[in-house]
C-alpha cells in the first residue's frame, strides 16, 4: 500500500511539472525560432539580436509562475509583449506566452482583471501599430478583435466546464459521506438493538441463577441454559453483523435477516425470562419490503428489551396491524406506574433510561422509512410503544400474502 501511494504521489507531481514547464518550453520554442522565421517576411523591423530574445524567453519563463500568480503573471506578459513590440522587433509568436497566461488567468477564476487586461492591451498594440506602420486597417483592427474574443470565450468555457466538474466532485464526495454517515447509523442501532436485548436477558437469567443456585439448584438449570441460548444468539448475529462489514462473505447470507418471522420466536425467548409476552396480529399477514419488516422487528425487540428492563414484574403485549394502508407495531406492557399519574413530562424511567440509544433509535428507525414512533404512558398505567411503518410494494412484488 505504501508503495502504491508513493508512486501515485510521484505520478502527480510528475503530471503538475509536466503542467508548469511544458508550456514555457512551448512559448520558448515557437516564441524564439517562429519571430528568427517572421523577421525574415518583415523587413520593416528590426532583426531579432541579444535584446530581444531575452524578451522573448522572459516572457516564456513567466509562464511558470501562472497557476500561483496568475494576474501577475498576465499583467509581466503583456509589458514584456508591448517592450518588444515597441522596441520595433517583428510581429509573430510572440503572442504565444500572453495567450497562455490571459486562459490560465480566467480559468483560475480571475476574470475580471483578464477581461481588463485583455482589453488595455488589444488598445496598447493598435497604439503600438499605429506608432510604427501608421493607421492599421478596419481588417486588422476587427481581425484582432475577434481573436481575442475567441481565446476569452474558450477560456470561459473552459472554466464553466472545470468548476461544473469540480461541483459534481464535491457532490459525490457529500453524497458518500452521507451514505457512510447513515449507514454507520444504521449499524449502531443494529448493534445496539441486538446487544441490549440479548445481554439484557442474559443479565437476568444470571440474577436468577445466582439466587437459585443454593436454595433450589435443579432451577438454576433452566436459567444457566437460557444464558447459553441467548450467548450463541448474540454471537451469531455479531459474527453475521461483522462479516457484513469485513466483506468476507459475498453471497446470499446464510442466516435470515431479522423480520417479523422471527416474532414468536422472540416472544419465546423474552418468555423464558420471566416476561409474560402475547403476540397478536390483525389484518392478513402481507409481504413487506425488507427495510419495513426488519425495522418492525427491531423497534418490537427494543420496546420490549425496554420493558424486561424497566417496567418491573409486568405482562406485556405485542400487536402488529397489517389491517391499513400503513403497519402498525404496537408494544403495551402494564408494569411499573400501573394506576399511577403520569409523570409531567409524558415520559417514564424507561424513558430517561434509554434516552441515549434505546427509544431515539426505535425513532430513527421509523423515521428513515417516512413513518411515526410514538412513545409515553398509557391511560390506565404501563408504558405504550407505536410504530406507523408506510408499506409501499417492492418492484416485482404484489401485495399478496407470504
Amino acid at each position: 500500500m505504501a508503495t502504491v501511494c508513493g508512486v501515485d504521489r510521484g505520478v502527480d507531481r510528475v503530471a503538475r511539472t509536466a503542467r508548469l514547464v511544458l508550456p514555457a518550453l512551448f512559448a520558448a520554442a515557437i516564441g524564439v525560432g517562429g519571430s528568427f522565421g517572421a523577421a525574415l517576411r518583415q523587413p520593416f523591423a528590426h532583426p531579432l539580436d541579444g535584446p530581444a530574445v531575452a524578451l522573448l524567453l522572459a516572457g516564456a519563463a513567466v509562464l511558470l509562475a501562472r497557476w500561483r500568480f496568475p494576474v501577475a503573471a498576465l499583467a509581466a506578459t503583456v509589458a514584456l509583449l508591448l517592450g518588444y513590440l515597441a522596441a520595433g522587433y517583428p510581429y509573430g509568436p510572440v503572442f504565444v506566452p500572453f495567450v497562455f497566461a490571459l486562459v490560465s488567468a480566467v480559468l483560475l477564476g480571475h476574470r475580471r482583471p483578464a477581461w481588463l487586461l485583455a482589453g488595455l492591451t488589444y488598445l496598447a498594440l493598435v497604439a503600438v501599430t499605429w506608432s510604427r506602420l501608421g493607421p492599421p486597417s478596419s481588417w486588422l483592427l476587427s481581425g484582432a478583435a475577434a481573436w481575442l474574443l475567441v481565446i476569452l470565450t474558450v477560456a470561459e468555457l473552459a472554466r464553466a466546464r472545470r468548476e461544473r466538474l469540480a461541483r459534481e466532485r464535491r457532490s459525490r464526495a457529500d453524497t458518500a459521506a452521507r451514505v457512510a454517515t447513515e449507514e454507520r447509523l444504521r449499524i449502531a442501532r443494529d448493534l445496539h438493538d441486538v446487544l441490549a436485548h440479548h445481554v439484557s436477558l442474559i443479565n437476568v437469567q444470571a440474577g436468577t441463577a445466582l439466587h437459585l443456585l443454593d436454595e433450589r439448584p435443579e432451577l438454576a438449570r433452566d436459567a444457566l441454559t437460557a444464558i447459553k441460548a441467548s450467548s450463541k444468539e448474540v454471537l451469531v448475529e455479531l459474527r453475521t453483523m461483522l462479516g457484513v462489514l469485513r466483506r468476507v462473505d459475498e453471497d446470499a447470507p446464510r442466516s435470515p435477516i431479522a423480520g417479523l418471522a422471527g416474532l414468536d420466536e422472540l416472544a419465546e425467548r423474552v418468555r423464558g425470562s420471566g416476561l409474560a409476552v402475547t403476540v397478536r396480529r390483525a389484518g392478513a399477514a402481507r409481504a413487506l419490503p425488507a427495510a419495513v419488516d426488519a425495522a418492525a422487528f427491531r423497534i418490537a425487540q427494543e420496546a420490549l428489551t425496554n420493558v424486561h428492563r424497566h417496567a418491573g414484574p409486568a405482562t406485556a403485549t405485542v400487536l402488529v396491524d397489517y389491517s391499513g394502508a400503513d403497519l402498525v407495531v404496537q408494544v403495551d406492557d402494564d408494569g411499573r406506574g400501573q394506576g399511577a399519574t403520569p409523570p409531567p413530562d409524558g415520559s417514564d424511567d424507561r424513558d430517561s433510561a434509554n434516552r441515549g440509544n434505546g427509544i431515539p433509535g426505535m425513532r430513527e428507525r421509523a423515521a428513515a422509512l417516512g413513518g411515526r414512533l410514538w412513545t409515553g404512558p398509557r391511560p390506565g398505567g404501563g408504558f405504550r410503544v407505536r410504530a406507523e411503518l408506510p408499506t409501499p410494494p417492492e418492484p416485482g412484488r404484489g401485495d399478496a400474502t407470504p
